[in-house]
């Protein structure tokens, strides 16, 4: 019989936790689940839940977003992305159009889509007319990408990459030394493509429990509940909490797939810089296709701010686990969902905007501002 979240929850209040564990989730699906259904109010104070790196729509580079932006106003091409990405603003004059929605207003072919397969559709509609691909997305939305292309694509269809991978991320702030976190809860989707093998290396090398988890209360609490007895008996180890859906080795095809449509370098993520092995980018039989190798590039190496949050934005350091997203200096103050300012309030993977929905407004950190004046 399957325990209950429930049975977890009164696990987890059993444990004799004493001080604060801090425990990172590396997954927008997470913070989603761990904030709609108020997990955070129902754990032991001492247990302190941080969203991690795993929005891939608040790390695409500024310059990518840009260059999409350009390209579909200024060449005879349409963009497609995923929905998120429309609303994405990037750092030009407000005379500008500062988002590829702002873009579309402003007379540009720019189109929402949902899945790789619907680029191919809209490609084949249109005869000989470019269709850019802006494909953003972490390795669950980059293997149906590479399934795409290697099932073969209209001559037209062009691939504007940029994917990014998860683990990189997560060892960057062990190898810091400033992780800031005690244990970690690995993504379960990510791990059904990838394998969970490819979150060894957090206990192994790093002394840090793990588990993996999937997006029910009842599966993340299972492995809050087993990285919090890994700590307090001061063992180190990765458990899969999801294993209905995350098997060993993971996907073999969806891993062939991306081996060889695309290869894995170092890669920018907005605002943090670059992040060695945490990116991907299309192999050289598919530079046809590549928008970067066909296209004109609207690249300006002299662009200020170029890569960069807007000013006053903390997305960054949210993202990185540094600050909650009420802590940031803009949240419910100028950077709303109707007026996003930072990336982490666009997508519903950002955790700015997962707070936002599940009614928490009130900005922290100008309250004690006003309360300390």
């Amino acid at each position: 019989m399957q325990t209950t979240a429930g049975e977890w929850l009164e696990r987890i209040r059993a444990l004799a936790v004493t001080g604060r564990i801090k425990v990172l989730n590396v997954c927008g699906g997470h913070e989603r689940s761990i904030s709609v259904s108020g997990l955070r109010t129902a754990l032991p104070a001492s247990i302190e839940l941080i969203p991690g790196p795993g929005c891939p729509v608040c790390v695409c580079p500024e310059e990518d977003v840009y260059d999409a932006i350009q390209l579909a106003r200024h060449e005879k091409v349409t963009v497609l992305a995923f929905g998120d990405m429309l609303r994405v603003p990037v750092n030009v004059p407000r005379s500008e159009p500062r988002s590829l929605e702002q873009a579309k207003a402003a007379g540009a072919d720019i189109r929402p889509i949902a899945s790789p397969m619907e680029a191919v559709r809209i490609a084949e509609s249109l005869g000989s007319r470019p269709v850019v691909f802006f494909a953003a997305g972490f390795e669950t939305t980059m293997a149906p990408v590479a399934a795409m292309l290697a099932e073969g694509v209209p001559d037209n269809l062009f691939v504007l990459l940029s994917g990014r991978l998860t683990w990189p991320a997560v060892a960057m702030l062990l190898d810091s030394g400033e992780a800031g976190f005690d244990a970690l809860i690995a993504p379960g989707h990510v791990s059904t493509v990838m394998g969970p093998e490819e979150w060894e290396f957090v206990p192994r090398q790093h002394g840090v429990p793990a588990a993996v988890a999937g997006f029910r209360p009842d599966t993340l609490l299972a492995a809050l509940y087993s990285v919090l007895k890994q700590h307090l008996s001061g063992s180190a180890e990765l458990e899969n909490c999801y294993p209905e859906v995350v098997r060993p080795g993971g996907n073999p095809r969806a891993q062939h797939l991306l081996l060889t449509t695309m290869t894995v370098t170092d890669a920018n993520w907005r605002g943090i810089g670059t992040i060695p092995r945490s990116g991907f980018e299309l192999r050289e039989a598919y530079a046809a296709h590549d928008a970067r190798r066909a296209l004109r590039s609207f690249r300006d190496e002299k662009r200020k701010r170029m890569g960069e949050m807007p000013p006053g934005c903390d997305c960054a350091r949210v993202v990185l686990g540094k600050l909650y997203p009420d802590q940031c200096r803009l949240y419910g103050v100028a950077c709303t969902p109707r007026s996003p300012i930072g990336p982490c309030m666009v997508s519903d993977e950002g955790a700015c905007r997962i707070w936002w929905a599940a009614g928490k407004r009130k900005n922290e950190r100008a309250s004690r501002i006003t309360t300390e004046a």
